[in-house]
Order: C-alpha cells, then sequence, then structure tokens
C-alpha cells in the first residue's frame, strides 16, 4: 500500500452491518445528487503498558482502551445514523510493530468498522538485571462517519 510507513500493514476488521461502500458515493438528494465522503469527527489518544513480560498486543490493546474508554459519543446518534456506521482509523505506536497481533487490538472496537496500522514508536525498558521489558504503546482512533 502507498504511503505505509516500513514495517507497519494495514489491516481491516470485517465490518458489523453488511459492507457498504466506503469513501465518496453518489445520493439522491431532493431534485439532484450530492458527494458524501467520510469526515474525521473525532480524534481519541491512549496510552497502554505491560509492566512485566514485554507483551506489545497487551499493551496495544490497553492503549486503544484508554483512547476509546474515557469517552462517550453521542454524534452519530445526534445526527440520526447508527453507531455501528462509524468507521475507527486505529494507529498504535510500539518498538517492534510486528509482535502486535492487529486483529485482537481491534476487536477491542465496541462500534463500527476499523482499520490498524502498526507503526515504530512507543518505548521499550529494559529492567536493571536485563531479564525483562516493560514496553508502552501509543494509540491514536481517528473516528469517522459518513456525512455530507
Amino acid at each position: 500500500m502507498t504511503g505505509t510507513p516500513a514495517g507497519s500493514a494495514l489491516y481491516e476488521r470485517p465490518p458489523k452491518t453488511p459492507p457498504r461502500m466506503l469513501g465518496f458515493r453518489r445520493v439522491e438528494v431532493g431534485r439532484g445528487e450530492r458527494d458524501m465522503a467520510y469526515q474525521r469527527v473525532v480524534l481519541e489518544i491512549g496510552m497502554g503498558t505491560d509492566i512485566r513480560g514485554a507483551d506489545y498486543t497487551k499493551a496495544a490493546v490497553r492503549a486503544l482502551r484508554d483512547a476509546l474508554w474515557h469517552n462517550s459519543l453521542g454524534v452519530a446518534g445526534a445526527l440520526g445514523l447508527d453507531v455501528d456506521s462509524m468507521r475507527v482509523d486505529v494507529t498504535i505506536g510500539v518498538p517492534k510493530p510486528d509482535k502486535v497481533d492487529k486483529a485482537a487490538v481491534l476487536a477491542v472496537l465496541p462500534h463500527g468498522s476499523g482499520t490498524i496500522n502498526v507503526v515504530e514508536g512507543g518505548l521499550e525498558i529494559v529492567n536493571e538485571a536485563g531479564t525483562d521489558r516493560t514496553v508502552i504503546a501509543n494509540a491514536a482512533a481517528v473516528v469517522r462517519l459518513d456525512l455530507p
């Protein structure tokens, strides 16, 4: 994929509802047509750790939960949209992106469909004995809705 940083991959979780076209589409409005597009409505940011064991997936899951669980978004309902119509683009930063189970991280999403991009970032801290590591992951979740 173009625009994907080295060492990262995009993984798309299957939607809970029947698939619909993402991006631009034409819709009938009165006597004419207009373009609809997924637009960014919310950015959520979180941090997660695995203190002992260097489990990158555990730290990434905790980071995404941290980002999501401190909010209650009513924007979809306020606009008359189903919460499962949301598209959530997740970016996780960890020192070793290939050690993250992307499907496990996306399983955290309570609504909508999601994509994940795991990039190099976060921290790995070795204990004094050199026998264990603490992993710190960062998460950004961009929520998008199909708006005129």
